[in-house]
């Protein structure tokens, strides 16, 4: 995406727009970008705040730099935008217990970061309307659970590919049955929450490798390095091209920070995959929560955005088919034809979708002001 007035340069690896800091938050390490408009020349005052305050959440394979497009222009945009690598990618902790990967666990850390990071902490957030909350991927989902565990704190939510879907009541489903019966999308996940990734992709080599397939790169007749249908395909990680997606700083960087977690395994961020039973269990106190809220089908209470990638083979359009039952507020809905990396393919469009979503949010919250 080339600069414009209305689309600032993308961030680049280290990019001084943006400070890289690290708190530890319930015994866990986050490390986290943050940037925020320049006060006004000459010094200012409470009317020169920053418009708001957005959390952006990544999926997997990833890191916080996946919103490199998305952070200088929600910054143009006069907010405030925080974004942590989550737990078991980049900089922060990748703990062994699997409950510090639940969606409870993080969404609580994050709103806990947020707090220390804004001036004022809660009382600001109260007073700005709540959290922008923002998601892809794993990302999305988190985005999702924020909106449901703290809907008082949360001013909109938007996710670009990833639809929402409700907390379960009933018996716990696991994965290999809900493959089999309802999303055989999802049958890659079998592949991840065992133990064979994490012991065949490890070290920078075989990082880059599996980076390169994963963002868009294929062997010499076109190969493959990763499906839906079976996952990491091993034998094909050596004939991996260069990724059209990311340049050769960004890729390094990429490699850089995903195999410097954990010693060079991506035992972490494959954590996320192994979560099901502990969301499932957790999410009973949500649902009673929510029983209690009164609010019948309509749970996500904010206003809310769903962009959906077209060509998203993990995540296919027909997974968010009547997803609008579970809004209170008209949930806005935007396509982009784009694979599961909207973010980078279709960075203009992601960025429109997202600015016409704000415009009502961001001017509701000025009028206030």
């Amino acid at each position: 995406m080339s600069s414009t007035p209305d689309f600032p340069p993308k961030l680049t690896p280290h990019d001084p727009r943006v400070l890289s800091k690290t708190a530890t938050i319930n015994g866990k390490k986050y490390h986290y970008l943050i940037s925020a408009p320049p006060p006004p020349t000459g010094g200012g005052d409470a009317a020169s705040q920053p418009r708001g305050t957005v959390l952006l959440i990544h999926g997997w394979p990833d890191l916080s730099f996946a919103w490199r497009y998305q952070v200088p222009f929600l910054v143009s945009l006069g907010l405030r935008v925080i974004v942590p690598d989550l737990p078991g990618f980049g900089r922060s902790d990748s703990p062994q217990e699997l409950t510090a990967y639940s969606y409870k666990s993080v969404t609580r850390d994050l709103l806990e970061l947020v707090e220390s990071e804004v001036p004022g902490g809660r009382q600001q957030i109260e007073k700005e309307g709540g959290i922008i909350v923002g998601g892809h991927d794993w990302g999305g989902a988190v985005a999702w659970r924020f909106a449901l565990w703290f809907p008082d704190l949360t001013r909109a939510v938007f996710s670009v590919c990833t639809p929402f879907w409700a907390p379960r009541a009933g018996e716990f489903v696991p994965l290999k049955q809900m493959v089999e019966k309802v999303l055989p999308n999802f049958r890659y996940q079998l592949q991840l929450s065992g133990p064979e990734f994490e012991a065949q992709v490890k070290g920078e080599e075989k990082i880059r490798q599996f980076l390169s397939g994963v963002y868009g790169a294929k062997g010499p007749n076109g190969e493959p390095v990763f499906t839906t249908e079976k996952g990491c395909l091993f034998e094909n990680l050596p004939k991996m091209g260069k990724s059209p997606l990311l340049d050769e700083k960004e890729m390094d960087y990429y490699v850089k920070e995903v195999a410097g977690n954990d010693g060079g395994s991506m035992r972490g961020g494959v954590n996320w995959y192994r979560t099901s039973q502990v969301n499932f269990e957790e999410e009973r106190e949500l649902l009673k929560q929510l029983e209690k809220r009164g609010k019948g089908e309509k749970i996500v209470e904010p206003p809310a955005l769903f962009v959906q990638a077209t060509k998203d083979a993990a995540l296919p359009p027909a997974m968010a088919e009547g997803m609008e039952r579970f809004f209170e507020k008209k949930l806005m809905r935007r396509e982009v034809e784009a694979s599961h990396w909207a973010l980078w393919e279709q960075p203009v469009k992601v960025n429109q979708a997202i600015a016409e979503f704000l415009g009502g949010v961001l001017a509701e919250g000025d009028a206030k002001l």
